[in-house]
């Protein structure tokens, strides 16, 4: 129980400074995009933002689904 618990944090705490680092390499951009999403828009960001945040998602979102599953010890 320990295990799952300790690399979810680890995780998080990765993603984090992942996103840290994102928002300082942004700064610098200057081409920016709407994101259409079911009707929706968005105000415009810039192009590495939405790149790098779907990436944190993404690897934030995989890090839950690996903690639900057990190994069988044979």
């Amino acid at each position: 129980m320990l295990f799952p618990l300790r690399k979810l944090i680890l995780a998080i705490i990765f993603n984090f400074c992942l996103f840290s680092i994102l928002i300082l390499g942004i700064q610098n951009s200057t081409r920016k995009e709407k994101v259409k999403f079911l009707g929706n828009e968005t105000i415009k960001l810039p192009i590495s933002f939405i790149i790098g945040t779907s990436f944190i998602t993404g690897s934030i979102l995989g890090s839950f689904s690996n903690l639900g599953t057990r190994k069988k010890n044979d």
